[in-house]
């Protein structure tokens, strides 16, 4: 399996460790689990959100992997970008948890940016 196949599995879990920094610790109505969360403030409220984000980003970043698979782009890079999107979601999610707005939009960018270029790789890296 590549490097960029093991990345999917990591964004694919990252919603849920971003799930879990906002519940962690709190009293949680397992019956009404949504209306838990619009009592969250701070960083668990944070957290909460960049566990929807997270979310948003998979389908896109997965897509863009199977096709370049697909498409037999090199893999070197593919495997780089992936993990460039790993290294950008982490910090996105830390500088969404910190409360640092400017660095979680930039990081959010690099995310977007190296899953386009994920999905374009088999055009410019031949």
């Amino acid at each position: 399996m590549t490097m960029a196949l093991w990345c999917v599995l990591v964004a694919g879990i990252l919603p849920v460790v971003a799930a879990g920094i906002a519940k962690w610790g709190t009293a949680l109505d397992n019956n009404h689990p949504r209306d838990w969360a619009n009592g969250l403030s701070g960083y668990r409220r944070r957290a909460y959100a960049a566990h929807h984000n997270a979310y948003e980003a998979f389908p896109f970043f997965a897509a863009s992997v199977l096709a370049a698979a697909v498409t037999q782009a090199p893999q070197g890079p593919v495997n780089t970008l992936a993990l460039v999107f790993i290294a950008a979601r982490l910090g996105y999610l830390a500088a969404y948890i910190t409360d640092r707005a400017t660095l979680r939009s930039v990081l959010w960018v690099i995310g977007w940016a190296a899953t386009l270029a994920i999905f374009t790789a088999s055009l410019w890296a031949r």
